[in-house]
């Protein structure tokens, strides 16, 4: 069995739906080493009541490059966002921080496998994480077919991924990578921004600040989708194992997953 860590990345506005997250967390969940959370600096003293032997708050600077830096709090009167602004590309907001912290965070981490935890989840009964995530391999979670072309945001965000990844050849519909409680193997992450600098001659994180507009989690399950050799090490599931509704219909009674 492979080691496995828990990831979220979060912020000050999140911290009521992440305290729920970590009372979940810790009331049902088993078969992890250690929960990393990745939070803006300013935010760690109103994290720091979460910190456990198995939770480490981690601040965002550790992880992000040393050309990409914050605006003061004190200046975002400039904008409703939090923005972080650097010389070598235009201004990246918070929801792009997130996603290079989830990243870096994989790389980082010191087990094989990591599951990601938006601060938006919640289990509400027992879970042996390691049972799931450990195994020799790493579940990667698909949903067919579900992309068209001409979706307003995911169309978008894979001819991004595309020129990110040196990916030729893009059918419609696509498949969607995008859920909740995703895992990956570290190694496959580490190739994945290896294959960015190859496709685009620049570090990683700087290439997804000048794109912008992609999705973490197509990045990662596109990479190992065109891989055959990473692809061999994934299990691939259409089988969630987190109910979301991501509509804005009110949703309906379905079937709860194991």
């Amino acid at each position: 069995m492979h080691s496995v860590a828990l990831l979220t990345a979060s912020y000050a506005k999140d911290i009521e739906r992440f305290s729920l997250l970590s009372e979940s967390i810790d009331t049902w969940l088993s078969g992890y080493t250690r929960h990393y959370v990745l939070i803006n600096d300013e935010d760690v003293p109103l994290f720091a009541r979460f910190a456990s032997d198995k939770r480490v708050i981690v601040p965002a600077s550790r992880y992000l490059p040393k050309w990409l830096f914050a605006v003061p709090p004190a200046l975002q009167f400039l904008s409703s966002r939090r923005v972080w602004l650097s010389l070598l590309s235009s201004p990246v907001h918070g929801w792009h921080i997130q996603q290079i912290l989830k990243i870096a965070g994989v790389l980082n981490a010191p087990e094989q496998r990591v599951c990601i935890l938006d601060s938006d989840n919640l289990f509400f009964r027992e879970f042996d994480v390691g049972l799931y995530a450990g195994g020799e391999m790493t579940p990667l979670f698909v949903t067919r077919k579900a992309i068209g072309a001409d979706h307003p945001v995911h169309g978008v965000w894979l001819r991004t991924i595309d020129q990110l990844l040196g990916i030729k050849e893009r059918s419609f519909p696509a498949d969607d990578y995008v859920g909740n409680a995703l895992v990956w193997d570290k190694d496959s992450a580490r190739a994945m921004t290896d294959a960015i600098k190859s496709a685009t001659g620049l570090s990683w994180a700087l290439a997804l600040c000048r794109k912008k507009k992609f999705s973490e989690y197509l990045l990662y399950g596109n990479f190992v989708a065109n891989s055959p050799e990473h692809l061999a090490r994934h299990r691939v599931t259409e089988d969630s194992i987190a109910v979301s509704h991501w509509d804005d219909t009110p949703p309906t009674a379905r079937r709860s997953r194991p």
